[in-house]
């Protein structure tokens, strides 16, 4: 495929920041939450963030590129040793927490949440895998082999190099900033939904 044409992927991959917004606008619109759903809700919301924290410390400023594809390191440890996108799988395990925490429209929008972001994620995730096959090769291949793409692996994928990042609690906070925020907020939207109504 040339550079030129239109790949649905790169645009995607540009819009990612912005395609939860509609769904996380619905979520609090028609917010019904209950002490219980606010509490199971956001246990699976810190399990995401979590697993996205632990992924962004190690990657770094990288995973907030909005051009194109691409990654300086292949990086296979830290939770990339479980799974080959958990800043992904992270993503849509906190979107899953906000739609139980919300019970907005249950189950209907939350099932429409994760049908979308799974969607959304398998095609970058194709895009990636190019740019990682053409860039490490037969590595890459044989990480592959070993670690699936969004169904974790219990026992650590172990590489043969030595890991090119460790875990950097700094550069994670710093890269996180954002997406803290936005849980805050929308977290404290719906506690102040919940005790109002």
């Amino acid at each position: 495929m040339s550079s030129s044409s239109f790949d649905i992927r790169r645009f995607i991959f540009r819009m990612r920041s912005y395609t939860p917004i509609p769904f996380l606008i619905a979520m609090v619109i028609f917010a019904r939450p209950s002490a219980a759903s606010l509490a199971g809700g956001f246990a699976l919301l810190l399990l995401g963030e979590g697993l996205r924290f632990w992924g962004v410390s190690i990657v770094g400023a990288e995973t907030r590129t909005t051009g194109t594809v691409g990654g300086t390191y292949l990086i296979t440890n830290g939770p990339f040793a479980h799974v080959r996108n958990p800043l992904y799988l992270g993503n849509m395990v906190m979107y899953a927490g906000i739609g139980v925490m919300s019970m907005a429209l249950f189950p209907g929008l939350l099932i429409a949440a994760a049908a979308w972001f799974y969607f959304q994620y398998y095609l970058i995730v194709t895009r990636e895998e190019e740019y990682l096959k053409e860039t490490f090769g037969v590595e890459y291949e044989g990480y592959c082999r070993e670690v699936r793409r969004f169904i974790p692996r219990l026992t650590p994928y172990r590489s043969s190099a030595p890991p090119p990042k460790m875990v950097n609690a700094a550069e994670g906070l710093a890269s996180e900033r954002r997406t803290l925020q936005a849980i805050g907020l929308v977290t404290a939207a719906l506690v102040i939904i919940f005790l109002v109504r």
